[in-house]
């Protein structure tokens, strides 16, 4: 493939470029979940406590919401291959940090550092909408959040099979090493995509205000999608902590198994892409948002129970990417020659609830243990699920009266 701007429809030669930039992708949001299957064992390693290592789970988080604030705008200025590129050696360089870091303090640096740089993964979505032919952008962006989403997930059963090989600094090591080699294969393989307009950085931040205001669809599927990873962040955030204590007592290992309960969510990515180009979005919103909810029941029973917990996590998963996919498809077709600030700005929302439901579900097990966890991450769900159905309404709403207009 020669490094010339992605056509402006699919082609043959599309489709191993959307399937590197799936990989990349997996390989970049992964990084910033290993820590959820290996916190105790970081926690045993350091001398902390379960609650400071949980710590990380919220410094990742809100690393990667800053950069998504800070660093994917950028999209809309700089040559895009080439800041992925350079994006994913810097994430790589804090893993390595990570992975040989000889204090607590070094760690979270490293934390810092790689989830800081991850957005790559966030570069690269608005590049595959940019790709596709007009009305095909949902399948493009589904397509690449799949590899999002099987990354993610095969990260926890990752770091736990590494870590039972060679402890838990060995995931990132590994890690380091493979990202490092992966920027490189991007910047050999991928053709080179730019802004037709490029935008002065102060300027790209300023409409990125703009578009927020400007814009009320982005504003209710950004609340929306928050509000559901803030809950799913709840989870995640203590799921290690439950699992590792008895009466489950599971290694890391076994936990990072119980995360593959969620594959589904990898396999509805490419469902809710093609439904959003279909325009059943709103269905599919609907069932994402009872799902989410429904999925706290067994997970309030998987204390004792780890099919339950299985159970649940397959549940909030489905939920969480049916609505996520939903809303990221839709935002990434609103304003095409906005399309990075636009994901940027809906990107740093949902990460910001992520960040908030993981300092929330930490707090809460400080102050009940899991059914604490299990009450806030609820509660969460229940304002996105409302907040799900007032963007359906709005969205509705705006339908019949292009309708009347006609």
């Amino acid at each position: 493939m020669s490094r010339q701007d992605f056509p402006a429809q699919p082609s043959v030669l599309a489709a191993p470029a959307l399937l590197l930039m799936a990989v990349a992708c997996g390989l970049c949001a992964g990084g910033n979940y290993f820590n959820q299957a290996l916190l105790h064992s970081i926690a045993l390693h350091f001398g902390v406590t379960d609650a400071a290592a949980g710590l990380s789970v919220t410094v990742a988080q809100v690393a990667y919401a800053v950069g998504l604030l800070f660093i994917t705008p950028l999209g809309d200025k700089f040559e895009r291959r080439r800041m992925a590129v350079v994006l994913m050696l810097l994430a790589a360089a804090g893993h390595a940090l990570v992975g040989w870091s000889s204090s607590f303090a070094m760690f979270m640096a490293g934390t810092l550092i790689s989830g800081l740089f991850s957005v790559a993964a966030q570069v690269l979505v608005p590049m595959a909408a940019a790709l596709a032919a007009p009305g095909h952008a949902g399948r493009n962006v589904g397509l690449v959040l799949s590899g999002l989403l099987v990354g993610i997930l095969l990260a926890r059963s990752v770091a736990g099979g590494l870590s039972a090989l060679g402890g838990w600094s060995l995931v990132y090591q590994v890690t380091a090493i493979a990202m490092a080699l992966m920027a490189l294969w991007m910047r050999r393989a991928l053709p080179t995509s730019r802004h037709p307009q490029p935008m002065p950085y102060a300027r790209v931040l300023a409409s990125m205000a703009e578009l927020l205001r400007t814009q009320p669809a982005l504003r209710l599927r950004t609340t929306a999608s928050a509000l559901a990873f803030a809950s799913v962040s709840v989870m995640f955030s203590t799921m290690a902590l439950v699992l590792s204590n008895a009466p489950l007592q599971l290694s890391d290992a076994q936990i990072g198994l119980v995360g593959l309960a969620g594959v589904t969510g990898a396999l509805i990515a490419n469902v809710a892409g093609n439904w959003a180009d279909q325009g059943k979005d709103r269905t599919l919103l609907r069932i994402g948002a009872v799902a989410l909810l429904l999925s706290w029941l067994p997970l309030w029973w998987g204390q004792a129970s780890v099919a339950w917990f299985v159970v649940g996590v397959l549940v909030m998963d489905l939920g969480l990417q049916a609505i996520n996919v939903t809303n990221q498809s839709s935002v990434a077709s609103l304003l095409p020659e906005a399309r990075s600030r636009m994901n940027a700005v809906y990107m740093t929302g949902y990460f910001a609830g992520a960040s908030a439901g993981s300092a929330l579900g930490v707090w809460a097990w400080n102050q009940a243990g899991w059914q604490g966890a299990c009450s806030v991450g609820a509660g969460l769900a229940a304002l996105a699920a409302l907040s799900v159905w007032r963007g359906v309404r709005w969205s509705q709403r705006q339908q019949q009266l292009v309708v009347k207009l006609r």
